[in-house]
């Protein structure tokens, strides 16, 4: 594991995301694991100094960071496991669920505040 430090600038920060990404999946307990806790915190602390919140409602905020890290709405799907649900909330068409906003969240780094804002459905 190699000593991580306050992430200060961009290269420190994609080096920092790139190796949350290669220890994403790390079983609770290992070096990793605790290795990946403190990336979270460091890359979370670096984002929030670095940009500010954008005021859009919950799924603009999915679908922006869907496309800063390159995924689709089967990434979702994935991780949610039910793509008609996921395709649903995308299109406005069904609210976020709290099990919705928990795993995307973490999938895509948001904070659970900015999910759990009322949005208008169609």
């Amino acid at each position: 594991m190699q000593p991580w430090f306050l992430i200060e600038n961009d290269a420190d920060y994609q080096k920092a995301t790139a190796r949350f990404e290669e220890i994403r999946e790390a079983q609770k307990g290992s070096p990793e694991h605790k290795e990946k806790q403190l990336l979270v915190l460091l890359i979370n602390k670096y984002e929030e100094a670095k940009w500010e919140m954008p005021e859009v409602d919950p799924i603009e905020f999915i679908k922006i960071r869907m496309e800063e890290f390159g995924y689709k709405a089967a990434d979702l799907a994935k991780e949610y496991g039910d793509k008609g649900t996921v395709s649903k909330v995308l299109n406005y068409k069904q609210a976020l669920s709290l099990t919705m906003i928990r795993k995307f969240s973490k999938l895509l780094r948001i904070p659970i505040e900015a999910l759990i804002k009322e949005y208008p459905l169609q």
